[in-house]
């Protein structure tokens, strides 16, 4: 039976290592150009040329036919999107779900809602592929993603919300406070799949300071911690440090954010996905 792990690009892996994988990608828009999230992106590029530009942006959700691309030709397929509050990509993979099984009635195809997006995603992508390895079922596989959804959490770490007062999902009046005074935004993404903010730091050390005593108020850390990063590599080794020193038996991963990410973390911004019990 051939197997496939579906998720669009705000998830920011292209591969997985014993899984074939499907990725919708989503597209960021401004006045100017367009830019397609996928492999061939240039990030750094992208970025750069966001911090420059003064008009409006947004961004774009894979539509149904994208997604039923990314299913490919798989008998079961196992979806996980970004968090339906801030993007469509939920309800258009629902729709590609519909439309792949009414298509081809002995296949199933499932699909989650993360609620989150970024590292927390990549967290759910790799326990995917694990409980597939490990031979269960397919209603197994989603009993136990939706659970594991429930074990896992996203910080983050910004110093601009502009993009994000821009597409709505912030207060304008908040975004121009945090850019005119230097306050750094620590927050995490509720079990609604909202952004949610829990402190205000003057400065980045108190933010990844901030970081590490909220992160003690989950049941204790367990296993992964994926740290995500737009230009601002050395703040993500600094919080590495302070996690390595808190909190034991934890495997720490740091990467670039992709393209989705990048737009809403803007330059020196932080994810942080992490597994707890």
């Amino acid at each position: 039976m051939s197997i496939r792990i579906v998720t669009d690009s705000s998830a920011d892996i292209t591969s997985l290592s014993t899984m074939p994988l499907g990725v919708a990608p989503l597209k960021i828009i401004t006045s100017k150009q367009e830019y397609v999230d996928d492999a061939t992106l240039n990030v750094d590029g992208m970025v750069d040329d966001l911090q420059s530009y003064t008009g409006k942006s947004s961004t774009s959700c894979p539509n149904v036919n994208d997604w039923l691309d990314a299913f490919g030709d798989a008998e079961e397929v196992f979806c996980v999107t970004i968090t339906a509050a801030l993007s469509g990509c939920y309800n258009a993979a629902v729709l590609a779900k519909k439309t792949y099984e009414e298509r081809f009635p002995n296949r199933r195809v499932f699909v989650l809602n993360s609620l989150s997006t970024g590292p927390e995603m990549a967290l759910m992508l790799e326990k995917l592929q694990s409980l597939i390895v490990a031979g269960n079922d397919f209603d197994t596989i989603c009993d136990e993603i939706t659970a594991y959804r429930n074990k896992s959490g996203l910080m983050f770490v910004l110093s601009s919300i502009r993009n994000l007062a821009n597409n709505g999902r912030v207060s304008p009046l908040l975004a121009k406070a945090i850019g005119l005074l230097g306050i750094r935004m620590v927050g995490i993404a509720s079990e609604k799949g909202e952004l949610q903010l829990v402190h205000k730091s003057r400065g980045e050390a108190k933010a990844l300071e901030a970081v590490v005593q909220h992160l003690k108020t989950y049941p204790p850390l367990l296993g992964k911690i994926k740290i995500a990063h737009c230009q601002n590599e050395s703040a993500a080794q600094q919080l590495k440090t302070l996690l390595q020193k808190t909190f034991e038996k934890i495997e720490i991963e740091i990467y670039k954010c992709g393209g989705l990410c990048s737009f809403y973390a803007e330059k020196g911004g932080l994810l942080i996905g992490f597994e707890h019990a």
